[in-house]
């Protein structure tokens, strides 16, 4: 399907001659080089975006401290209206958004779609919180004494973001920062910069009506303005979305400074299917899991350890599924898996599947880059030997591979599943309540999302996502996920008129 990005991006509000990649209320044009960005389906140049030299990064992260000190002292849920703002222009931009992500990114138009359904229900979720930021009154030992603890807006929060969700992530972070009071500077994927324009020209729209510009703001640019941010002592928070070897670096530039990091860094998901499963629902689980958004999801399923009774008929059931997944264009009707996003992710994937022959696996169905324009491979399913013995699938390679393990029962697997570095999400099929209840119990996945009867992937935004391990213990969404951009602050309120000590210490 040919789709005219100038069109898209115009009905975005965003003009072929404004592809500036600063943006904070218009206020200053980067000027650092040229970002050219590429469709994945094609291989050939979709736009170019100017990016933020150190200067223009200074002077946005500045300008959104300014506005933090104003933004701050707007009551919660007058920052709620400004977001169900945004909210609204979303819902009123859906489907231009949508084709973008997917153009740009490569993901189906579904998916391209629900991620734009993701922001607008961050947005609605955050617009409910905003009322509802609240502490806790506590028992004080002394007389005439009351203890209670608050919550402070932090600062301005930099938010990096990967190009697999090339906005959905960032609205997982700001709708919450917002209504929290901080100000935010987005450092999106210099892969879909496209995405990140578009998106900052609707909140510029949102923030002016009710003046609030400024507050979020964004610096297009590569590693080195990630750099900038985890050293920016001006930035109290810094979210960063990405790899576990970036996310480590990260962490430790933000922690030599004794900032905050919220890190939500790779998975390395399992689905473990016992003999008593429903292996419909396990087949189409598997399949979304393994081969949506053509394995780029930090979530995407990567290992199965089937139970040896029914491990021979799930294989057969996901082989034939495999053989309905049509690739191809990404925005055509009927397309189930669109493009890698990069040549070098194809590399990467032909790379794992090499080293996984050498260990003994034995690829089932596909495993091959296809001979067309652009980054397209088949999903592949490989068996797999015992995963002691087997490295390469202790490590998360971002494509379409699916490692199947046989297991003998519910322990072993298990065991299995939570012996990797990584601990995002995992799943399991089983119709026996014992089971489910013991994977999910503290003996069970020690990930920071364990399913039942449901796949890896597909996160409701009402539940605080993250993992744990190397996955970095963030948390982000839903559930109290906003405490991570706020200040806690203790306070004691004396309304007698002796100063009694705590603990019974006489002084004076």
């Amino acid at each position: 399907m040919t789709v005219d990005v100038n069109r898209l991006l115009e009905e975005l509000g965003v003009s072929s001659e404004g592809m500036s990649g600063v943006c904070a209320s218009g206020f200053r044009e980067a000027s650092g080089a040229e970002l050219e960005t590429l469709n994945p389906s094609t291989g050939e140049v979709l736009g170019r975006v100017r990016t933020a030299a150190r200067a223009d990064y200074d002077a946005v992260v500045d300008h959104a401290r300014e506005r933090f000190a104003a933004w701050r002292m707007r009551p919660a849920p007058r920052r709620g209206e400004v977001v169900r703002r945004l909210g609204e222009l979303l819902r009123q931009h859906k489907e231009a958004l949508g084709a973008l992500v997917s153009l740009e990114m490569g993901k189906i138009l579904s998916e391209g779609l629900g991620e734009v359904q993701e922001m607008i229900d961050i947005c609605d979720f955050a617009v409910g919180l905003s009322r509802q930021l609240h502490g806790l009154t506590m028992a004080s030992e002394r007389p005439r004494h009351r203890m209670m603890e608050q919550w402070h807006p932090l600062g301005t929060v930099g938010v990096i973001t990967a190009f697999n969700f090339p906005v959905a992530v960032w609205a997982w972070n700001v709708a919450i920062a917002a209504i929290c009071g901080d100000a935010c500077v987005w450092k999106p994927s210099p892969v879909t910069p496209l995405c990140s324009v578009a998106v900052q020209r609707l909140v510029e729209q949102a923030f002016a009506e009710h003046e609030a510009d400024g507050v979020l703001c964004l610096a297009v640019g590569g590693a080195e303005a990630g750099e900038w941010m985890a050293d920016d002592v001006r930035l109290p928070l810094v979210s960063f979305t990405g790899s576990i070897p970036v996310g480590r670096q990260v962490a430790t530039r933000i922690g030599s400074r004794l900032g905050r990091s919220l890190l939500e860094l790779g998975g390395n998901n399992a689905v473990v299917v016992l003999d008593d499963a429903d292996l419909e629902l396990a087949v189409r689980a598997i399949t979304f899991g393994a081969v949506g958004t053509a394995g780029q999801r930090c979530t995407s399923t990567r290992r199965v350890f089937a139970q040896r009774g029914i491990s021979g008929q799930l294989t057969e059931r996901l082989i034939a599924a495999y053989e309905t997944v049509r690739i191809g264009d990404p925005l055509e009707e009927g397309t189930l898996m669109g493009p890698l996003s990069t040549r070098e992710a194809v590399l990467r994937y032909e790379a794992a599947l090499r080293s996984a022959g050498e260990e003994g696996g034995e690829v089932l169905w596909g495993g091959k880059a296809l001979d067309r324009p652009g980054f397209f491979v088949e999903p592949a399913l490989v068996w797999a030997p015992r995963q002691h013995e087997f490295s390469i699938a202790w490590k998360e390679t971002f494509a379409p591979i699916l490692y199947l393990f046989d297991v003998g029962d519910l322990d072993e697997a298990i065991a299995a599943q939570n012996a990797v570095t990584q601990g995002l999400s995992s799943a399991i099929f089983t119709d026996s309540m014992r089971a489910a209840e013991q994977f999910l119990s503290a003996m069970g996945s020690d990930c920071g999302i364990a399913n039942v009867n449901i796949g890896t992937s597909g996160a409701e935004i009402g539940g605080a996502f993250g993992g744990e391990k190397e996955t970095g213990g963030g948390r982000e969404a839903g559930s109290d996920a906003w405490k991570a951009y706020m200040r806690r602050q203790t306070c004691t309120i004396n309304w007698g008129s002796e100063l009694p000590l705590a603990q019974g210490v006489r002084f004076l």
